[in-house]
């Protein structure tokens, strides 16, 4: 890629300082230099020691666990750029949290992923370029321009190298039946299935049934994050059972907390592809693979900057 003039500028806060650098890296730029620490009494203190005046500032800033210190520090962030005259103002949010609450689904609940979107707007966000909602409607929350992009590009790569022969894309659940089937379009158009699941709780599933053949066949699950893990190994446990080959996990977010390392090590899978959207854990499961979202979001920004288009990145 072409150089950049410094009136390109990214900053990273702390939650994911290493995909930053490396979207840097693509660009061939430096990060901006700037501190986002933290007060005796846990407050945030953000300094950015560069001139900012009339540059093109993109905050890379995942809103993953620890949520609410993630979203505390870019909010503070978006207002120092405000603050500092920055030109135009991009939230780049590889993960967006408290998107799974969208809507009112029943009484006396907040809409938190419509909250997130007023809070990056007020604190200054001119547009947002986000990787993998889990609800793309949530685009439809800010009246900021807002660049959804899609992991499966970079993950479709990996997926190829495996060289699975004709393989059939499963949704873990009707709910990914739309993500599953782009990806089956991609791959020569392949067979679909879709796991039949009914959730019990924020963590249980319960698993019933495959519709569509699996027996024989190499399964590609995909999904767009692996929470706790229940959903997707009881997706593999269910397609192994009926009589799946090799399987196969392709998703964009590992926030992988609670048990999920646990369940995915006991789950019947032959390679589960991630990406860096958030920072790997310290304790992986086996079989992992790590898949690099920042030469996509590089070239994101790169078209952002220049007014290209983006949507040109979808494939």
């Amino acid at each position: 890629m072409h150089a950049y003039s410094e009136k390109v500028t990214i900053i990273s806060g702390n939650a994911h300082p290493a995909l930053a650098q490396a979207i840097a890296d693509q660009l061939s730029i430096r990060l901006a230099a700037a501190h986002v620490g933290r007060f005796p009494d846990g407050e945030i203190d953000i300094k950015v020691n560069d001139d900012l005046r009339g540059t093109d500032c993109f905050v890379v800033q995942p809103t993953c666990p620890p949520v609410n210190e993630n979203w505390a520090e870019l909010l503070l962030l978006l207002d120092c750029l405000r603050r500092s005259s920055a030109g135009r103002i991009t939230a780049v949010l590889p993960y967006y949290g408290y998107a799974r609450k969208d809507r009112k689904d029943e009484g006396r609940v907040p809409i938190s992923a419509k909250v997130v979107a007023n809070t990056l707007i007020a604190c200054g966000a001119d547009r947002v370029l986000a990787l993998d909602m889990h609800a793309a409607q949530i685009q439809g929350f800010f009246d900021v321009p807002v660049d959804h992009m899609y992991a499966k590009p970079a993950l479709l790569t990996a997926v190829r190298k495996l060289g699975l022969e004709n393989p059939v894309v499963v949704s873990p659940d009707v709910g990914g039946i739309k993500m599953a089937r782009a990806y089956a379009k991609s791959l020569d158009n392949a067979e679909l299935a879709i796991v039949d699941k009914r959730r019990l709780s924020g963590s249980h599933v319960a698993v019933e049934h495959v519709i569509g053949d699996v027996e024989g066949r190499n399964v590609l699950i995909v999904d767009d994050m692996i929470s706790t893990g229940g959903s997707i190994s009881e997706a593999a446990r269910v397609v192994r059972e009926n009589g799946a080959r090799k399987v196969v996990i392709a998703a964009t977010h590992g926030i992988l907390c609670g048990p999920a390392v646990e369940r995915l090590d006991a789950a019947p899978i032959d390679k589960l592809l991630i990406t860096d959207s958030v920072p790997p854990r310290q304790k992986a499961p086996k079989n992992i693979e790590i898949v690099s979202v920042a030469p996509l979001l590089a070239r994101a920004i790169m078209n952002i900057h220049r007014n290209a288009s983006v949507s040109s990145l979808f494939e």
